[in-house]
């Protein structure tokens, strides 16, 4: 009992450290539905932060098919995928998001998981499984990725962020059996996209697989908004793709595109995929809403329409010591500098009504710390205005 109080007192000095070099976060409890305007703490808040981006959380006909999806199937799977928590809702879905990687992937499989990190864990664990493999990681990659390739039995080695020559240098000198290049496609501090045509030809060139994380672009990208295979016209068999389906899809989880031999072996041997229970089956027919619109004429019109948004913003904003980085996407990034400065200016904001998140290391590096504007197809030109003024007038009042 007397060690008790020296555990907890070890924690709170971790918490204590945090706290000096401006690094605690908070929580904070949205009471409405994910959109551009939420009751978040109970007060009204003009929101810039989620990855809603086309407006699909809580859409109309998203909602009524997860209604009709809870009456048909129930509210969970009660198992596994492989002991019997494996629906049909879950296989209509996993097939249309296979054909709809067809054209990009030879005879492609996809498999629905719960998680987009879950997803990203299951593929490098599966084929970084043998020592004799290697896995070339960008420097930018998200942290789920990051963690998949520690706990592979693969090696690790970092290229740096878009750097292909030294990517294929390191290629040029691997002898691993295996070799796995894998990279964010939209990095979701920055907002910029990796260079996936030099990526791919690299990969074809030496043998490679070319594992893709497009979270932050299916939906988005791509004329038919099927991600950035399609954004650039990509089509290989070297290609694993992870796209997740709680962002511009608006639900949850995340599916897996691959070969189908790829795929039975995340079935067989994935840890991630095996020993854990499906996703409510609900949440896969509600997917099947979101698809539609989509790949349909509103989804063409959400995607136009978030275009415009962005260009309204960058085209408003008049910084001068502050930076807006070079992002085409729907992530855009005001980089500060100092922690306590970026917090400073979220709260700035925040008394304002305006929930802009300021994002510290380590999630970016040291002296980049930023506010991150995620813009929404839901948005209005009046309210990224808004947001526009906001931000010159606080730049200049903290000058």
């Amino acid at each position: 009992m007397d060690a008790f109080p020296d555990i907890v007192a070890a924690i709170d000095r971790k918490l204590d450290l945090l706290a000096a070099h401006s690094l605690t976060r908070r929580l904070r409890v949205a009471d409405s539905a994910c959109a551009p305007r939420q009751l978040v703490d109970g007060r009204s808040m003009l929101a810039f932060c989620s990855n809603d981006y086309l407006g699909l959380a809580a859409h109309p006909v998203v909602i009524e098919a997860l209604r009709e999806g809870a009456s048909r199937y129930g509210a969970g799977s009660g198992a596994s995928h492989l002991v019997s928590g494996h629906s049909r809702a879950h296989a209509l879905l996993e097939g249309r998001l296979a054909d709809w990687l067809t054209p990009h992937i030879e005879n492609a499989r996809a498999l629905y998981l719960c998680t987009g990190y879950m997803a990203n864990l299951a593929i490098l664990t599966a084929l970084g499984a043998d020592a004799d493999s290697m896995i070339f990681s960008e420097a930018l990659n998200h942290a789920s990725l990051i963690d998949g390739a520690r706990l592979a039995k693969a090696g690790v080695t970092v290229y740096p962020h878009g750097d292909v020559a030294a990517l294929e240098q390191q290629l040029q000198q691997s002898t691993a059996g295996t070799k796995i290049v894998v990279t964010d496609s939209v990095f979701s501090m920055d907002g910029d996209l990796a260079p996936l045509p030099a990526l791919l030809a690299l990969c074809e060139r030496h043998g490679a697989w070319l594992v893709v994380d497009d979270a932050h672009g299916f939906g988005v990208l791509g004329q038919n908004g099927r991600g950035a295979l399609e954004h650039f016209g990509l089509r290989s068999p070297n290609l694993v793709y992870m796209g997740t389906l709680g962002k511009a899809a608006g639900v949850g989880g995340a599916f897996i595109a691959a070969h189908a031999s790829v795929i039975e072996l995340l079935v067989q041997r994935s840890r991630p995929y095996i020993y854990t229970t499906a996703a409510p089956p609900a949440l896969a027919h509600a997917l099947q809403a979101s698809l539609d619109i989509i790949g349909g004429t509103e989804g063409a019109q959400r995607r136009a329409h978030l275009a415009a948004l962005v260009a309204r913003l960058q085209g408003a904003l008049r910084l001068e010591r502050w930076q807006l980085a070079a992002s085409s996407t729907a992530i855009q990034p005001i980089i500060i500098g100092s922690n306590d400065d970026a917090l400073r200016a979220a709260a700035s904001l925040h008394q304002q009504g305006l929930w802009v998140p300021a994002i510290r290391p380590p999630t970016v590096a040291p002296g980049t710390a930023r506010l991150r504007v995620t813009l929404s197809a839901a948005h209005t030109f009046d309210e990224v205005a808004l947001l526009a003024q906001a931000l010159n007038q606080l730049e200049r009042a903290t000058a």
